[in-house]
């Protein structure tokens, strides 16, 4: 009978707030008021459905996560930080009805770290419904580009499979990515390098910035030529240019350059460098400053 009773007064206890009645306060015995007029804390709060907790052994990871490399002092640091303080923040994950597991779309690290840290349970936003593997892979691509956390072999197969999934091209992956066309067209100019200097991207052994110098060699007997003269220069950004330029036989534009582009309107472009260069890098610094007067428009930055 007791038990019936709390049951029944715990069910009038949510009848009651859910139409308004506020006891906060009151004596025990008293009845307490209807009231139109929320509470403070009740101002500007809305429960937002999808948000729990779910055993980790019920969770799964995106065998096509772009981010393949996790280092295991990170993992460590941030278990340590799950120990002291808690989950911070959820992990987003899906339903796969062939697993039946909850599949990671956003989160590994957290949930890395969180096994680590030897809980038995992570707090999850659980995504309902249909998610295409291009809307998957955009969301994971775009938390890891904002935490700078992919290498560059990794963000490049990921450019070229969002490309492939969605029959984009390189300007679209950027627009959908919210990063620069130039970012994705250096970085998907890694692909055409030989399997062996992608693994050396990989290591660190290799810069990303001078194996994109390399890149616009032709083949690969050139680009290991080019690349073996390290051992006779310094293996830098400006000296891998000079030489894929040499075997480019492509002459540079005069040194204190300056270059002024007609459009049809009433504007002209003018972009100018104190050092020597060519009309390839003069096409990169159009499409940067492109992204940033985009970003501008975007940001409703308006001229003097």
């Amino acid at each position: 009978m007791t038990s019936t009773k709390r049951k029944i007064e715990d069910l009038t206890s949510h009848l009651d707030e859910s139409m308004g009645k506020r006891n906060e306060g009151l004596p025990l015995g008293l009845v307490p008021q209807f009231s139109p007029v929320p509470s403070p804390k009740d101002i500007g709060r809305q429960s937002v459905r999808g948000f729990g907790e779910v055993l980790l052994e019920q969770v799964v990871v995106d065998p096509t996560q772009p981010r393949t490399v996790f280092e295991p002092a990170e993992i460590e640091r941030l278990a340590q930080s799950i120990r002291d303080k808690g989950q911070l923040q959820p992990i987003r994950v899906r339903w796969d009805s062939q697993l039946e597991k909850w599949a990671i779309i956003a989160g590994e690290r957290r949930f890395r770290a969180t096994q680590a840290a030897g809980l038995k349970s992570i707090q999850c936003y659980f995504h309902e419904g249909e998610i295409s593997e291009s809307e998957i892979l955009e969301q994971q691509m775009i938390e890891n580009l904002l935490r700078e956390d992919l290498r560059p072999m990794e963000e490049a197969n990921a450019y070229a499979t969002l490309m492939k999934l969605n029959t984009w091209n390189g300007k679209q992956v950027a627009s959908a990515l919210r990063v620069s066309p130039s970012r994705v067209s250096r970085g998907l100019a890694l692909l055409d390098l030989p399997q062996e200097m992608q693994q050396q991207i990989e290591s660190g052994e290799l810069p990303k910035s001078v194996a994109y110098e390399l890149s616009k060699l032709p083949n690969e007997q050139q680009q290991w030529a080019a690349y073996a003269q390290k051992e006779s220069q310094p293996l830098s950004v400006n000296n891998t240019r000079r030489k894929v330029k040499q075997r480019q036989g492509k002459a540079p534009i005069p040194r204190g350059v300056k270059q002024t582009f007609l459009t049809e309107g009433e504007w002209t472009v003018t972009v100018a460098s104190k050092r020597k260069g060519n009309y390839h890098e003069i096409e990169e610094a159009l499409l940067e400053a492109l992204q940033e007067v985009r970003l501008r428009i975007d940001n409703n930055v308006h001229l003097g």
